[in-house]
Order: C-alpha cells, then structure tokens, then sequence
C-alpha cells in the first residue's frame, strides 16, 4: 500500500508541471488567436459592388469622356471668364505603386479617373490649373490618389494625396508659408472624389452631417489649412430630369453645388461654388459658375497629330 501511494505521489509530481505548461500554451494560443481576428476585423474591406451591363458599356468601350464648360471663376474680388474641361475615363491602376498600371497584374485596380482642368486669365497673366482623381470604379473604397497642380506667372503649387493606412499628403508651394509639407490624416470623405462617386451611382453620396477634406484647388489657392471640416451634404431634384449634390462648410463659409442628369450615365451639367474671401479690405462672397459646353466621346490619347487639331472645334 505504501509502495502504491509512493508511485502515485511521484506522478503527480511529475505531471503537474507538464499540465501547467500546456495549459499555459493553450491559454496563450487562445489570446493570439483573438488578437488576430481583431486586426482582421479592423482591416476589413467593404465587398465589390457589381458593376452594371450598362455601366461596363459606356465605360469599358475603350474611349474618354470629354466635356467642356464655359467658366466664370472668381479670383482676386473678380470673375474671370474661361474655360473648364472634364475627361472621364476608365484604366487599371496599380495599388502598390499607385500609378496607371503599364502591364496586366494581380495587383492591379480599375479606376474611374477625372481630370479636371481650368484655364482663366487674372489680367495680364494666365492661370492653369488641372487635379485628378483616381477613384475605384466598383466604389468600395477612398480615392486611391488624388493630385493637383496650379500654374501662374507668380510660380507654381502642387499636392498628392496617396490612399495608404491614412491618407499620406505630399505638398510644395512657392509660398514660404506653406513651401514644403508632408501630412498625414485619417481616412474621411474628399471633395475631390465626389466627381468620381456621381458618375458611379449618386445614390450612394453621403448625406447629412459629414466631416469633408475640401478640394485641394480650394484649400491651396485660398490658402487654407489641409484638414477635415465639418459639412452638410444634401442631395436633391432641381428639374428637367437634373439632380444637385451641395456641400456646405460653415467654417468656411463656402458651398458647392454639382448639377448631374438623374439617369445614368450621370452626367455633370454645371456646378456652382460661393466663397467668402478677403481682398484688400475687403470680405467679399463670390460664386463661381461652369455650365456644360460641348461633350465628345473618344479615344484622345490617340489623336495627337495636326491633322487632329479639328477635333477640339468639337469641345470649344
């Protein structure tokens, strides 16, 4: 009997430590396992919407939209009058490089891009100034890029904004106050992807009360600080088969109202956008107008020859 107690006294005393270890590991397994579930949780990325026949038509068929508008900007207290282009149009885009993709790739993002341009004179001097958005077409996510650049005779500004873990914002000026800066801001809706968003399905726009990164255009030629501001957005029927999308800013006292056909392919028909600004002494609002020109469906990045020069009889 004693023999016995002695032996089972023994294999407790080795099994304990042994149960421990692996009870130890097992818990230590179970909190690994959790941690990696939240960092999914936490990386999750909204599902592909499907794309419309109708969508992939219009979009796919290997041409550009383009469409001119007949400008008044304001700028300096005044309007000027120009011209305004936009040029729709679908390619692969590579996410890790985040640049137009040159080859096939499993990386490799479609995007809606928008180049925007706008040419005015300020009296005796041009301005030029073009941004561009490069937005997924199945809407599941932020712009992927974002930049812009203004031309004058005074010097030149650009901005890029890249879609990483928060949005990664590159900006030169020829203004010692703002010259070089490297950002860095949480995710939220941009005003330079709402030309994007419209042209894939408005109805998804975001209403109400929002937090909004203004245009890059706006913030760098008024000067104002790089950063999310609170919004009201609205979305509604003006007439003749016409919807508007305004953003209103109150901080800044500023609204902008895009003017787009109800049915698809949604097209942008005006847009307006009234600003306080100061000028000399005085605080003036403004409101600058671009209303629909001329619109052409092709493959412009093939017609660069001079005997092409026609084309643009068809836009301006």
């Amino acid at each position: 009997m004693r023999i016995y107690l002695k032996f089972i006294l023994k294999t407790i005393v080795i099994l304990f430590p042994l149960l421990f270890i692996i009870s130890c590991k097992e818990t230590t397994g179970l909190k690994e396992e959790n941690k990696i579930v939240k960092k999914e949780n936490e990386t999750t990325i909204l599902p592909k919407k499907q794309l419309t026949e109708e969508f992939k038509k219009y979009w796919y068929a290997g041409k550009a939209e383009i469409t001119s508008y007949t400008l008044q900007q304001a700028r300096y207290g005044e309007l000027r009058e120009g011209t305004a282009v936009l040029i729709y149009v679908t390619e692969p885009f590579s996410s890790e490089k985040q640049v137009k993709a040159d080859a096939q790739n499993a990386d490799n993002v479609s995007v809606l891009k928008v180049n925007s341009t706008k040419n005015y004179l300020t009296g005796i001097y041009p301005y030029s100034i073009m941004t561009s958005s490069f937005y997924p077409v199945y809407d599941n996510s932020h712009a992927l890029k974002v930049t812009f650049s203004a031309q004058e005779w005074c010097g030149q500004v650009y901005a890029q904004l890249n879609n990483k873990e928060n949005f990664e914002i590159t900006s030169h000026s020829y203004f010692e106050s703002e010259s070089d800066q490297q950002l860095s801001l949480k995710k939220t809706l941009l005003e330079d992807e709402i030309w994007n968003k419209i042209r894939i399905n408005p109805m998804d726009l975001p209403v109400g009360e929002v937090n909004i990164i203004p245009s890059f255009e706006y913030i760098r030629l008024l000067h104002k600080e790089l950063k999310a501001y609170e919004a009201t957005a609205q979305i509604e029927i003006v007439e003749n088969g016409i919807q508007s999308y305004s953003i209103a800013y109150p901080e800044l006292e500023r609204k902008l109202t895009i003017n787009f056909t109800s049915d698809f392919p949604y097209s942008i028909e005006s847009w307006t956008e009234t600003t306080q600004t100061s000028y000399g002494s005085e605080v003036l609002k403004i409101t600058t107008t671009a209303q629909r020109n001329k619109r052409i469906i092709t493959p412009y990045w093939q017609q660069n020859k001079n005997s092409d020069l026609f084309l643009r009889d068809s836009l301006f």
